[in-house]
């Protein structure tokens, strides 16, 4: 590791086959396109999955009574999606991913995981890390609230996340990140960032804080997620990515309460510099700061069991830490 090298890079050095998988929600495999681009160009295979808001839970065992979603099945609750499958609803980020890849002449599926527990997660990632022989795993969050631990005042959307870093953590393999994306896009939700500065220092402390680096406008891989995002985008009118499109913001040099699309508004954004920088982290050392109880996370079969083991804590803390200021 020096001045002249990315740690993240440094640390898939010796991996050949990597999943890049959303962990939160919606569009947050978009928030991994950069890497996937940077990885396959340095001669990687790379695959891409996400945890999906197309499947609610009691929406997934609908679909796959679906002759072609059930052949495409892998684990419980994971499907293989690709450009030919047909949508059941309007919202399906991961199926519109896949048909921009074949509109550039280009097959990639995007392995798609219904919202549930870690138990099943877990499931369906050890199915694919047999089917694609991987050495290493990368969870992508678009946004930071992934690096709360459980105690902070503030939280905006955990459950997704933390569903995905416990499966993660307990998956067996050699390299295993977490690279959050869109630094400030939790404001939205409400969240404390300098308590995500001091998760950092924190993982910093005890070596699993892997860096910052930026992706600017004009490098190839930056440019690539914007014509996705855009070819998506224009597909799904209404539902466009509130991440996404600001880390684009980012890129065009907007600042403060600026809103690509009307979906935002109601809300107040904060758009800077950070917000397309990638963090980047060893994903066991996330884990093993999370306060939550590590075994009542393994056994969560939904994702409501999810919510429930954080309330349960919160509730069982009596006070919680309450916000502090970024003294700026």
């Amino acid at each position: 590791m020096n001045l002249k090298t990315i740690p993240l890079f440094d640390e898939l050095e010796g991996s050949e086959s990597i999943l890049l998988a959303g962990c939160g929600g919606g569009f947050d495999v978009f928030g991994a396109l950069p890497l996937y681009f940077a990885l396959r160009e340095a001669g990687k295979k790379v695959h891409l999955a996400n945890l999906s808001f197309s499947f609610p839970e009691e929406a997934f065992p609908l679909a796959v009574l679906q002759p072609e979603y059930a052949r495409r099945r892998l684990a419980p609750t994971l499907l293989s999606v690709d450009a030919d499958l047909k949508p059941l609803g309007s919202y399906f980020p991961e199926l519109y991913l896949s048909r921009w890849f074949r509109d550039r002449g280009e097959e990639v599926p995007v392995y798609t995981f219904a919202t549930s527990g870690a138990a099943p997660l877990l499931e369906g990632y050890r199915v694919l890390a047999d089917r694609l022989g991987l050495d290493a795993a990368i969870l992508v969050d678009g946004g930071t609230d992934s690096l709360m631990k459980g105690d902070e005042e503030d939280l905006a959307t955990p459950s997704e996340d933390i569903a995905s870093v416990a499966a993660v953590s307990d998956l067996d393999l050699p390299v295993k990140i977490l690279a959050c994306i869109g630094f400030g896009i939790d404001w939205y939700h409400g969240l404390c960032h300098a308590r995500v500065l001091e998760a950092t220092a924190e993982l910093a402390a005890a070596g699993g804080f892997l860096g910052v680096f930026s992706l600017l406008a004009g490098m190839p891989e930056a440019e690539l997620f914007r014509q996705a995002c855009a070819w998506v985008f224009d597909r799904m009118p209404g539902d466009e990515s509130a991440v996404a499109s600001s880390v684009i913001s980012a890129l065009d040099g907007r600042f403060g309460n600026w809103h690509a699309y009307p979906r935002t508004e109601k809300g107040e954004l904060w758009i800077s510099p950070l917000m397309s920088a990638y963090w980047s982290y060893r994903l066991d050392a996330v884990a093993d700061r999370l306060l939550y109880p590590r075994e009542a996370l393994r056994r969560t079969r939904g994702i409501l069991d999810v919510t429930k083991v954080i309330l349960d804590f919160r509730q069982g803390l009596g006070k919680l830490r309450p916000r502090i200021p970024i003294p700026i």
